[in-house]
């Protein structure tokens, strides 16, 4: 369920073992990227674009 978060929960996620998920084009993505971010631009983002996110970890879209 979608959830809109702050940058506090963000790092505290982060710390807690969340996934990172930059929806930036891949130009963009290389210019500026948080890091441990993966990238999946957001025209490109589906079901088999997100295999490679672990299901049992939280997941964070920005």
């Amino acid at each position: 369920m979608p959830t809109s978060i702050d940058r506090d929960d963000v790092q505290r996620l982060m710390g807690e073992g969340a996934q990172l998920v930059e929806v930036l084009p891949p130009a963009m993505y290389q210019e500026m990227h948080l890091p441990a971010a993966v990238n999946i631009p957001l025209k490109d983002l589906n079901r088999d674009t997100t295999a490679k996110l672990e299901r049992d970890r939280p997941v964070i879209v920005y």
